[in-house]
């Protein structure tokens, strides 16, 4: 099993890296996330791989972080989504997003990724929401954690202004995450232009 690759970056694809390792060029299918965080062509790059062996093909997987990798095995894992879903689905999603996804069963934010649609959300938000559960959150998720208190109550600034960013389009775990980092003692309309001017950074 190949678990990470050091070497030199010789090709950028759409979706693929090629690592250059030992005279060796790796073909490394790739998330939009790790492309985007790669260095110049001829630079020292190391990715986490995922090797899947199936018949008549060796395919390698390539991602800039141990939490993508991770979150691309237990993607898989779940019946019905094979590696090509999962690389959309991190493509949309960062690690952080999806695990707030699934903690907050957030269908809409899956689906936006190419060939999930609802019933096969569902099914990822089914089988991962347990391993996620027994898992340690991390300080990130409990600060979204804190902001689902108001949301259930329905009251308070934090509230409102997750309401705003829900009719804007964003779903409700984008938009929790956004302001969980936000003082809630803010007035609404700062809150928002805030959680906007943060959201537009992390695309």
């Amino acid at each position: 099993m190949i678990c990470s690759l050091r070497g030199k970056l010789i090709h950028v694809g759409e979706n693929t890296a090629v690592i250059e390792c030992g005279g060796v060029g790796y073909l490394c299918s790739t998330t939009r996330t790790t492309l985007n965080a790669l260095p110049a062509q001829g630079s020292e790059v190391m990715l986490y791989t995922y090797m899947n062996v199936r018949e008549g093909a060796i395919d390698l997987f390539g991602f800039a972080t141990i939490a993508e990798q991770n979150c691309f095995r237990r993607l898989t894992s779940v019946s019905g989504v094979g590696p090509k879903v999962a690389l959309g689905i991190l493509s949309e999603l960062k690690p952080d997003q999806l695990m707030l996804s699934l903690v907050s069963q957030d269908v809409k934010s899956l689906t936006r990724a190419p060939g999930v649609g609802k019933k096969l959300a569902e099914r990822i938000l089914l089988e991962l929401r347990d391993k996620v559960k027994n898992e340690e959150l991390s300080q990130q998720l409990q600060q979204v954690s804190q902001v689902s208190d108001q949301l259930a109550s329905g009251s308070g600034n934090i509230a409102e202004a997750v309401s705003a960013l829900v009719v804007l389009g964003y779903s409700q775990s984008e938009a929790a995450m956004a302001v969980s980092k936000i003082d809630a003692t803010l007035p609404v309309e700062e809150i928002i232009k805030l959680a906007l001017r943060g959201m537009a950074g992390r695309r």
